[in-house]
């Protein structure tokens, strides 16, 4: 007993290629239908309307494993080193700098 397949095999190759790979994006498109339906593709945060209260101000590269990371919430910011494995907190609670207020006095 043999089983039909799909795909023909008369059609050239590089036809059953694209035909497959359709089909794998058709069935990819549909589990992540079926998962966005059942409440499981969507992140486990707490939506606070439309204000967000984090934000990345800057991030700098230090190497190729780690990130100088400067974060932003509830008008304070936080300097965090971040790593692959490790997340190093450097400074926190550094008031917000805007373009209004000027930190060194002048003389």
């Amino acid at each position: 007993m043999t089983m039909d397949v799909a795909i023909s095999p008369e059609l050239p190759q590089a036809l059953r290629l694209v035909i497959a790979l359709c089909l794998v994006f058709l069935v990819m498109g549909g589990l992540a239908l079926v998962l966005k339906k059942l409440g499981l593709a969507t992140s486990s945060t707490i939506k606070s309307g439309n204000k967000k209260r984090l934000k990345i101000v800057e991030s700098t590269p230090l190497d190729a494993r780690r990130r100088l990371v400067i974060l932003k919430c509830d008008d304070k910011e936080h300097l965090v080193i971040l790593g692959a494995n490790s997340e190093i907190i450097i400074d926190k609670d550094i008031p917000s700098v805007d373009g209004s207020q000027n930190s060194v006095s002048g003389s």
